[in-house]
């Protein structure tokens, strides 16, 4: 079977060996540190790794890794970034750990003393810088630029001012790259953007270059109590802006395309959540539920919900939302057990990751661990179909390789029983 046929069989719950998803979306990719690795254990041709989510440094997986790894699902390039960069030409860059890496041709940064580097919005050096990678750090972190906040004239299109419908430059990129895809046989998640609601790595709005509205990590959250209604709005013109884009993305990607990455908010923390299940009812579940149902009518996407942590009450919602798949599985979380989310929703939603555990065991355990837990993971959660294999979350920068290819070698054995 081919990786298309795989991921459809498995989102159709029809028997199938268990996909395997290298990177469909940005919570289930891996960093360029380690791509880099993989290439070299597997004897590809050296070259530089193209990153293409800039924040957290993630990699692609070329074909040719791709194959070696016996990869099913990839992502639909993406024209801009985070930083509003574009990507239709890449340029080399030198990483603080020493790795030469592909970036935006836009990508601009400066230097600290200390040898952290500053990366500036849409590449405009005229203004402050929106991310910070410390010296000793592998990935961006979004800097506080939250202005102070009169809740008197506070203005819903200041926070969407970057949610705004496909130019005609990304519209050409993203038809580009449609034959491409469709050649290699594999599996493909898209990211048409803006339908992430609340998600807190999108609120800094690291690619604008004077954010206006609520910015800062703090005074969402407090927000969330407190201006609701406000958020309400900012959700309602979002979700207006995104059903014209989802459209425009369905006329040019059509069904090349077979998973919609529609929202990456977090709802849970290691041990509890961010809100409560009534506030994720009144605040974020209309949008959810007018985007799902706009998909499930008009294509033949699914979609899948991102939220890590310890989200098992919230399950049930995910579903009534209209979400097809869930991920990443994050089973270290509380109330999280894997046998309690296979049983209790393995037959009404996709489960999607939770292969290993990339906080412990496949960072810092050794390959014989890193086995066993993926062989006990898939006993679990692949049981009966409904489920794609990736890690918890993305393979962070300086695991082990050997660790991961225990990952890929135990994914391969179970599909050969």
């Amino acid at each position: 079977m081919t990786g298309k046929e795989k991921l459809q069989a498995t989102l159709n719950r029809q028997p199938a060996p268990v996909p395997f998803d290298l990177g469909s979306m940005p919570t289930t990719a891996v960093h360029c540190d380690i791509v880099d690795k993989l290439r070299d254990y597997y004897g590809l041709e050296k070259r530089p790794v193209y990153v293409f989510e800039p924040m957290m440094m993630l990699g692609q997986i070329d074909l040719d890794l791709h194959q070696a790894m016996g990869g099913d699902v990839l992502n639909y390039p993406d024209y801009y970034d985070v930083f509003g960069l574009k990507h239709d030409k890449l340029k080399e860059w030198k990483t603080p750990w020493g790795q030469t890496v592909l970036m935006s041709a836009d990508f601009t940064y400066s230097m600290e003393p200390d040898g952290s580097v500053l990366a500036y919005p849409q590449g405009d050096t005229t203004v402050p810088p929106s991310a910070k990678m410390s010296a000793v750090a592998y990935f961006f972190d979004a800097i506080d630029r939250q202005q102070p906040i009169d809740d008197d004239n506070l203005n819903v299109e200041d926070n969407v001012e970057e949610f705004t419908e496909f130019d005609e430059e990304s519209i050409v990129f993203l038809k580009s790259k449609r034959a491409e895809v469709e050649s290699t046989g594999l599996a493909y998640g898209g990211t048409p953007g803006g339908t992430c609601i609340g998600d807190i790595a999108i609120v800094p709005a690291i690619g604008l270059k004077n954010p206006k509205g609520v910015r800062g990590i703090e005074e969402w959250y407090y927000s969330i109590a407190a201006r609701p209604d406000y958020l309400r709005g900012i959700f309602e013109k979002q979700t207006e802006v995104a059903l014209k884009n989802l459209k425009t993305y369905w006329e040019i990607v059509g069904s090349s395309v077979d998973v919609i990455f529609l929202c990456g908010t977090d709802f849970g923390t290691q041990i509890s959540s961010f809100c409560s299940l009534d506030t994720f009812r009144s605040l974020y579940m209309p949008s959810y539920k007018i985007m799902n149902e706009w998909i499930h009518k008009n294509t033949t996407w699914k979609t899948v919900k991102h939220s890590c942590g310890a989200v098992e009450p919230f399950i049930d919602a995910f579903i009534e939302s209209g979400f097809d798949a869930l991920n990443p599985l994050q089973w270290t979380a509380a109330g999280m057990d894997r046998k309690l989310l296979k049983a209790k929703y393995g037959e009404r939603i996709i489960l999607w990751g939770g292969g290993v555990n990339t906080q412990g065991t496949l960072p810092f355990g050794k390959p014989d661990a890193v086995r066993k837990e993926v062989l006990e993971c898939l006993e679990i959660f692949a049981n009966d179909g409904g489920y794609v294999f990736n890690p918890v979350h993305n393979i962070q920068a300086k695991t082990p390789v050997e660790n991961v290819i225990a990952m890929v070698d135990a994914l391969a054995e179970f599909n050969k029983k």
